[in-house]
């Protein structure tokens, strides 16, 4: 839910107050435009941001801010798979 315009410096300045930052990437394809991944050296810090940050409103857009969840990636991408192939077979 970021602003499409937000830059990485405003990134790091908001969620560097939580702990040290080791990586921001900033979504930019169509599908991923107002996300970013934040990595925390350490996963209290993360935990804090989180506390902290979700519902916090940066220029009229309130943060939803989760934990990645490996499992549930995995399975959206099965299904987009699963999908993508039942409409080529349908053409």
């Amino acid at each position: 839910n970021l602003p499409y315009k937000i830059s990485a410096d405003e990134l790091y300045d908001i969620f560097g107050k939580y702990g040290t930052v080791r990586q921001i990437r900033k979504g930019n394809a169509e599908g991923t435009k107002g996300t970013s991944f934040v990595v925390y050296d350490d996963i209290y810090d993360a935990k804090n941001a989180l506390d902290h940050l979700s519902g916090f409103n940066v220029a009229g857009r309130y943060l939803v801010v989760l934990y990645y969840d490996p499992v549930k990636a995995q399975r959206k991408k099965e299904l987009q798979e699963k999908l993508k192939n039942e409409q080529e077979g349908k053409k």
